[in-house]
């Protein structure tokens, strides 16, 4: 039954089965199974009208639809109606669907309402309500929690509301027998962990008679989801260490001992040391290596990636690193020249950019191994590019790169793939790290160079604008420079927001020149251009910097000591900590001055708060997932995100954390799952077949 396709379910048919599958990805009825309800209608709890005090706040409502009418013209166009209650009325808009939604609800009907109250003009809306029709029937329904499916407009035009797919799923679930839900974990497993059986949880998740039912199904399904990604992963680990053989770094010799005593600028920190050390003993082991290296802004991630590079020139073979902005790359590239200075070590740098004799001449010389270390965007993996002898490659933001762009370069290899080293400078929190790198050994560099003073991050308004100035107008008179970050560049319907041109002119009515010079950077600028204005401002020539976020990474700048963040409420927390790591590079005390509007929402005063108190990176990458989730890393949508059907990482660290520890236990007793209490495990992963499509996995 469960492989049968869904449009041979009773009540489904071809038209519907076919916004199934467009709509949600629902092929047969073992996908419509495990399509799992986001929320449950208890029948027993509503809210009064009056009640409603809370933007944002979910409130559901029962009462009678008074009117409904269609207002506007063209895009501005929407429905409009009133829900009353015996103590107040609320409106209700839709901007979609309209005509549908004209056709199938019914003034003077009883409707139970569910939605996010929103405030406009002093008073409470709630835009897209779920509506479903209080009949006789439901009214009088002896459960408690109704669930609530994920759905779209064209579902709900086809009869495949909450209410439309609560009924199929009812059919789907008389239809089929405990039989064809095999169980998938071990019986000692369940018994020691009070694990609803699978059956009866698919079934409790659906249609659960109280919350304890629907409390031990989710519990059960989450474990197994979360705990098949650890086994999966911990397996392709432990294949990897045991059968993947990598190149032997046997010494430790002259470029690297030369560089630690003469060229290193400061003593590393313990951090630091242990991170070399973990790295020098996979780099002798014999296996391939594949390490995160995670963290903070300014940790010193590059001195590291360097040392396990010499390591590598040591031993007869050749570095790369490879970044995925020109800018990084062009960072990376200076950084290493200076640290390595007369040391007799050849670095090259190579990008879209780079062309003619420079390329020809830094082609060949890879190709011959006169040139040691290559650094570089994704030009590194053309077909063009050769290598003598690539023994490690170290990939700086992996996540911005694709799986095929990073299996092209470990092809690259003398003979057999190159080490990997994978550096991150956006700190993830663990429970985040254990998913999108746990077949990697990780390595957290958590301590900052001595003599780093903390950045001190303060909170204003525009009330405080000239405080403000007068305090960017005392750094600049102490001989510092200043940022200036906006979130966009093109003006924009929102009255309150300033963008970078208006602010750039009111910037420099305040600070007139000649006494004052301002570069401005956007991203639409030309890469010339841009490159002009950071280079005026990298040697001093200009006071302040107004950009937009394409500074987040790749401008070093020690007397850079001010970051102003203007309407700092729409940024995301990554992003706000990366931006106040442009400063604090230099032995000067330095600041960060978050502005932002008198109103704030409940999250973004959090994320603010969040800033304000602590410097630590990996706090604020916990705080940024509890508030926003694990869909959206820097701001960017993951196309390599792992999708969970049920499982939150923002809120179920615990069990992530269990379901890995207990795999680990399992693995080291039997590695392939070959002894008899283990064989529903190996069907499981052989029945779900093709490995999930990690940012950790390199081919």
């Amino acid at each position: 039954m469960l492989d049968t396709a869904i449009e041979y379910l009773k009540g489904v048919g071809p038209q519907r089965g076919e916004v199934l599958k467009r709509e949600l990805g629902i092929y047969t009825c073992g996908d419509l199974l495990l399509h799992f309800p986001f929320r449950y209608i208890d029948r027993t709890r509503f809210h009064h009208i009056r009640d409603m005090r809370q933007e944002g706040e979910a409130y559901q409502l029962k009462g009678v639809l008074r009117r409904l009418e269609t207002v506007g013209e063209g895009r501005v166009k929407r429905l409009v109606g009133t829900l009353r209650d015996e103590t107040g009325a609320v409106e209700l808009v839709w901007f979609q669907g309209i005509s549908w939604l004209e056709r199938s609800l019914t003034v003077g009907k009883q409707y139970v309402v569910y939605g996010r109250a929103s405030l406009f003009n002093g008073r409470f809306n709630i835009a897209h309500p779920e509506m479903e029709e209080l009949s006789p029937e439901n009214a009088q329904s002896a459960r408690t929690f109704d669930p609530v499916y994920p759905s779209t407009d064209r579902l709900t035009q086809k009869g495949l509301d909450a209410r439309g797919l609560r009924k199929l799923l009812r059919t789907l679930l008389d239809q089929i027998t405990p039989a064809e839900v095999p169980e998938t974990l071990p019986d000692a497993l369940l018994s020691a962990y009070r694990l609803m059986p699978r059956w009866e949880a698919l079934n409790k998740i659906h249609f659960p008679e109280n919350q304890q039912e629907l409390d031990a199904a989710r519990r059960r399904l989450k474990f197994e989801e979360l705990f098949f990604l650890q086994l999966r992963l911990l397996q392709i680990r432990h294949r990897r260490k045991t059968s993947s053989q990598g190149f032997v770094f046997e010494k430790v010799g002259d470029y690297f001992h030369r560089f630690y005593r003469e060229k290193l600028p400061f003593e590393l920190t313990n951090a630091q040391k242990r991170v070399v050390r973990e790295i020098r003993a996979d780099l002798g082991a014999g296996a391939q290596m594949n390490r995160l290296v995670q963290g903070d802004v300014g940790s010193g991630k590059t001195v590291v990636a360097l040392l396990s590079m010499l390591i590598a020139i040591d031993n007869g073979y050749q570095a790369c690193l490879m970044a995925p902005t020109e800018i990084l790359a062009q960072q990376h590239y200076n950084s290493i020249t200076e640290l390595v200075g007369d040391l007799g070590v050849q670095v090259g740098f190579l990008s879209g950019t780079v062309k003619g004799k420079t390329r020809k001449a830094i082609l060949e010389a890879l190709a011959s191994g006169d040139m040691h270390i290559v650094v570089g965007t994704h030009a590194l993996i053309e077909e063009a590019v050769q290598f003598h002898r690539l023994g490690l490659a170290v990939i700086d933001e992996q996540h911005r790169f694709g799986v095929e762009q990073r299996a092209a370069l470990w092809k690259k290899g003398a003979g057999m793939p190159p080490h990997v080293l994978v550096m991150t400078a956006t700190p993830i929190p663990r429970t985040l790290a254990m998913t999108l790198y746990g077949d990697l050994d990780t390595s957290i560099i958590d301590e900052l160079p001595p003599g780093r003073k903390p950045i001190k991050t303060l909170h204003f308004t525009e009330a405080h604008r000239l405080r403000v100035q007068g305090f960017m107008r005392e750094q600049i008179a102490q001989g510092r420079q200043v940022y200036v970050v906006y979130p966009m560049i093109e003006e924009t319907e929102k009255a309150d927001m300033l963008n970078l041109m208006t602010g750039y002119e009111a910037l420099s009515r305040d600070f007139p020149p000649p006494e004052y010079q301002i570069s401005i950077v956007h991203g639409k600028m030309k890469p010339a251009d841009k490159d002009f204005e950071m280079q005026r401002f990298a040697r001093g020539q200009t006071h302040i910097m107004v950009a937009t976020t394409v500074i987040e990474v790749g401008v070093n700048v020690p007397n850079a000591t001010v970051m102003v963040v203007e309407n700092a409420e729409r940024f995301g927390l990554s992003q706000l900590h990366q931006l106040r790591g442009r400063v604090g590079r230099g032995a000067e005390q330095s600041y960060c001055l978050l502005m932002t509007t008198q109103k704030l929402s409940a999250d973004a005063r959090e994320r603010i708060q969040t800033l304000v108190r602590t410097n630590n990176g990996f706090e604020i990458a916990d705080a940024d997932l509890r508030l926003r989730g694990p869909g959206n890393i820097e701001g960017t949508q993951q196309s390599g995100m792992i999708r969970f059907l049920i499982a939150d990482l923002a809120h179920d660290g615990h069990i992530l954390t269990a379901a890995r520890e207990i795999a680990k236990r399992i693995l080291e007793a039997d590695p392939e799952l070959t002894a008899p209490e283990n064989h529903r495990l190996r069907e499981h992963l052989a029945s779900t077949g093709k490995e999930a499509r990690l940012w950790s996995r390199i081919s």
